[in-house]
């Protein structure tokens, strides 16, 4: 059976309006698995940011007024479509940034898992009463309330997970919403916008301005836009936060990592291998913000577990994702293939690792598209830039250790602070050792972030900061208001 490789047209979402056109001329989007352009797309400049941050503006005054169970209603309606889609928003999503079926289909479920999860709390956001100590005779209360106008600007590499985690808690707390997507992923979110028009969500509460970094700054500078989540790189950040810093606005930023994986001899170190095949090489190419890519491992254990991942990672396959056969895709731009094997060939000629597995492009029929050989460095130097720098790509570095302290030291050895990763059996080691990693998250013998809608996700250092999932992350778009009543 063959592939539908078609796309959809993609628009800017303003208000009621579908615009093919925008400011900012047009996108060539490349499909990683060919090189090939598969459609235009339009770009947004800043005066149609204007015009649908003006449209959020009005619509919330609606949406605002909405009963909380109206709005947790219309979320409920809104899972109920995307769940229906869920095939073709894994197809596009493939056509996106070259994931494979598994991972669009996992991404697409997590952005239903979070809509129910938040429709969920959207009636029960509740203040708290108290009667104040100061003189008995008057009633207080506080009053959670929207910010107003969102501006969300999401990276390309899970744009349907950052859907769940940024736009849902936003709107299930009454917010309305600007989305800055990437012009690399255009597609899922063209279908998702049907669906939110579809489950009745009123016009102008949900608006999508694909753009480059004029749209970005358009928004984020935005007088109306009382609050900015974004998902990206630190560099980004930081001139996000000083357009923020002008009108003082509150920002939630989740800005990559470099996680360490650490490995004691008791470790099941065939589930360490498979574990870590997976979620470095097979989900998205490691291009993850929060995946395990720094392997510390025990001396014990270093040249058994070397010996199990070198095997595995060997085995695995790259090719187009729509085969059956294919492990691993490709990563999203010539460019970010460039930097990668850059990033390889330096620490390959500095001596601060050695290549075990992979390190060069893919030959053949695979040499059009933006193919990185999956690649495992061993003896990985810990000052090293590919032990320091977010790669971003299918590599994965092997570190050794002879102790907890020394682990400890190279696990916080880095300026990011978003996910640490721990296997042993010893619950006094994993007591003792998730106390003093310096990360948002910690998880422990395959645990993963971001599976499941509970837990709050988010870093330290120049991870970001500010929380997103769980009850976490619905607070941050709500802020408290003090009543007191003589």
């Amino acid at each position: 059976m063959a592939t539908d490789m078609t796309v959809p047209d993609v628009h800017l979402h303003i208000g009621d309006e579908r615009r093919s056109t925008g400011g900012a001329g047009l996108h060539e989007h490349v499909y990683p698995v060919t090189g090939e352009v598969q459609s235009a797309i339009p770009m947004a400049g800043p005066d149609d940011v204007d015009q649908a941050v003006g449209a959020a503006e009005r619509a919330f005054t609606t949406w605002r007024s909405w009963s909380t169970w109206r709005r947790r209603d219309v979320l409920l309606r809104l899972a109920d479509l995307l769940e229906a889609d869920l095939d073709e928003l894994s197809r596009l999503s493939v056509l996106d940034n070259g994931m494979t079926p598994l991972l669009g289909s996992s991404l697409a479920s997590g952005l239903i898992d979070y809509t129910r999860y938040y429709a969920g709390w959207a009636d029960k956001l509740e203040g708290r009463v108290t009667s104040l100590p100061a003189n008995g005779r008057e009633l207080g209360y506080t009053m959670p309330e929207p910010f107003g106008v969102i501006g969300v600007i999401i990276t390309w590499n899970g744009p349907m997970i950052s859907l769940g985690m940024k736009v849902i808690p936003a709107l299930a707390a009454g917010n309305t919403v600007v989305i800055k997507p990437s012009e690399l992923t255009p597609y899922a979110m063209e279908r998702f916008m049907r669906a939110v028009e579809d489950a009745g969500i009123p016009a102008g509460v949900v608006n999508v301005v694909p753009g480059g970094a004029a749209a970005g700054e358009a928004l984020v500078r935005h007088p109306a836009v009382k609050k900015v989540t974004f998902t990206g790189g630190p560099a980004t950040a930081r001139r996000i936060l000083a357009a923020c810093a002008e009108h003082l606005k509150p920002t939630v930023l989740e800005l990559g990592g470099k996680s360490a994986n650490i490995v004691f001899p008791d470790a099941d170190l065939d589930a360490v291998s498979a574990v870590n095949s997976f979620t470095v090489f097979e989900a998205l190419a490691g291009q993850g913000c929060a995946i395990p890519t720094r392997i510390l491992v025990h001396d014990d254990v270093y040249d058994a577990l070397a010996e199990r991942l070198a095997a595995r990672v060997g085995e695995l396959r790259a090719g187009d994702p729509f085969d059956p056969a294919t492990n691993v895709g490709p990563v999203v731009t010539k460019a970010a293939q460039e930097r990668i094997l850059a990033m390889v060939g330096r620490a390959r000629q500095e001596g601060s690792a050695r290549v075990l597995v992979g390190g060069g492009q893919p030959g053949g029929e695979l040499e059009s598209g933006f193919f990185v050989e999956p690649t495992l460095l061993g003896d990985v130097r810990p000052s090293s830039e590919i032990e320091q720098v977010e790669v971003f790509g299918p590599v994965v570095s092997m570190l050794r250790f002879r102790d907890e302290d020394e682990a400890l030291r190279i696990a916080n050895g880095t300026e990011y602070g978003l996910a640490s990763y721990l296997w042993t059996n010893d619950v006094n080691r994993i007591t003792r050792l998730t106390a003093e990693l310096d990360a948002g998250g910690v998880y422990v013998n395959g645990a993963m972030p971001v599976l499941g809608c509970e837990l709050p996700f988010g870093g330290t250092g120049i991870s970001g900061f500010g929380r997103e999932s769980g009850e976490e992350g619905i607070r941050e778009f709500l802020r408290t208001k003090a009543v007191a009543i003589a």
